[in-house]
């Protein structure tokens, strides 16, 4: 018996793969529903204009889908735009003054995201309520239900003010060790 050889593992442990898959998620969770809820609205409507000029067909639901599938990039790709700090920031204002205002500056954009976030999810959640209590559908479908893609937004937001909040305790731990703050963000789609 060598001196490398010992006892083998038995692989990667439970709460080892759960933390990769937190982790994963927190650096690819919108880009991959964007990816996939763009990449749905594009072949919809690619495929059903092909249908409505080539053989005069098109599935009544080919113009609703889209559309209601574009609020899960929307709010999403609002999420991402935080995360990446590619929101509307003033960011050549913002290089020019002090650390101390630049941090002071970024905890006040953060209350206001945290106030507005709040009020969109409470009236979204009641809007969403409404439409479940109804059993509203979408136009030109028999059964599949708006709730799916009105629950975007609070979704959408609640993973917003999430990014918010970690943008926060990035902010004050680059503050307390000195570390520079991330006025701005680079657009990083890799």
């Amino acid at each position: 018996m060598s001196a490398r050889s010992g006892p083998r593992s038995a692989g990667p442990s439970p709460a080892g793969l759960a933390l990769g898959a937190v982790r994963w998620l927190d650096r690819n969770l919108e880009k991959s529903v964007l990816l996939l809820a763009y990449s749905a609205c594009a072949v919809i409507i690619a495929v059903e204009v092909f249908r409505r000029y080539a053989l005069s067909v098109q599935a009544p639901w080919s113009t609703t889908i889209p559309a209601y599938m574009f609020l899960w990039v929307t709010w999403l790709g609002a999420a991402y735009g935080v995360k990446i700090r590619a929101h509307l920031s003033f960011g050549e204002v913002r290089d020019r003054l002090s650390r101390r205002t630049q941090y002071l500056l970024m905890q006040m954009d953060y209350l206001l995201y945290l106030v507005f976030g709040l009020v969109v999810i409470h009236y979204s959640g009641e809007l969403l309520s409404m439409q479940m209590d109804n059993f509203s559908v979408v136009p030109g479908t028999d059964d599949v239900p708006q709730w799916w893609f009105y629950s975007a937004t609070p979704v959408g937001w609640c993973l917003l003010l999430f990014r918010v909040l970690q943008n926060a305790v990035i902010d004050f731990r680059a503050m307390r060790t000195g570390a520079p703050l991330k006025v701005r963000g680079e657009l990083a789609l890799d």
